[in-house]
């Protein structure tokens, strides 16, 4: 019997590309699905008192890029630093997120935007070629990034953000088999066994 993985993720997370090239993966090889729970990172550890120790550290973080090398290397994936990332509004991304996952377009949605961030190093604060990554994707950009701003999905963001602190969740990607949380793309081993 298929088990449904919940994935909570920020397009920011590095680790979180990776995990979802994974996921994608094992939902292939063992009829497992995948259920999209994006959040606001920064919004989230605040809530739970986590720190960013990666951009604090600067020994951590140069680890930290070396460490995603590898593992990008291990999932026959390319993973090219992007230096835009500091510009792209990943909040709104995750509204968009909101929006796909409710036209029923979450996957097609996230693997556009995670490939074209962390793939392409594409300039995705640019609107411009936001729009072309969604239009290229089958989106209709326009409408989506309308609705990405509109104040409820603020609202929503905040509470699906809120929801995984109360759920336990203090990073990204974590996932969740069933009660069963995991944290980080290095523990998707641990989930592979709960997964007929």
């Amino acid at each position: 019997m298929p088990k449904d993985v919940e994935f909570y993720f920020d397009f920011m997370s590095p680790y979180s590309y990776l995990a979802n090239v994974a996921l994608h993966r094992l939902a292939a090889e063992r009829g497992a699905v995948i259920h999209y729970q994006p959040l606001n990172l920064p919004a989230l550890m605040k809530l739970v008192g986590n720190r960013p120790t990666t951009l604090e550290c600067k020994n951590k973080g140069a680890y930290v890029m070396r460490d995603v090398h590898r593992w990008a290397q291990r999932y026959h994936v390319t993973l090219l630093p992007n230096p835009d990332w500091e510009k792209v509004d990943f909040a709104e991304l995750a509204r968009g997120a909101l929006v796909a996952l409710e036209d029923g377009r979450g996957t097609a949605y996230v693997n556009a935007i995670f490939t074209a961030h962390w793939e392409k190093a594409a300039d995705l604060a640019q609107r411009s070629v936001l729009s072309r990554v969604l239009d290229e994707a089958g989106f209709n950009a326009e409408r989506v990034l309308a609705r990405a701003g509109a104040r409820k999905r603020f609202a929503d963001l905040e509470q699906a953000t809120r929801s995984a602190a109360e759920k336990g969740v203090f990073g990204s990607p974590t996932m969740f088999v069933g009660e069963e949380m995991f944290f980080g793309n290095d523990r998707l081993d641990f989930m592979t066994t709960l997964i007929s």
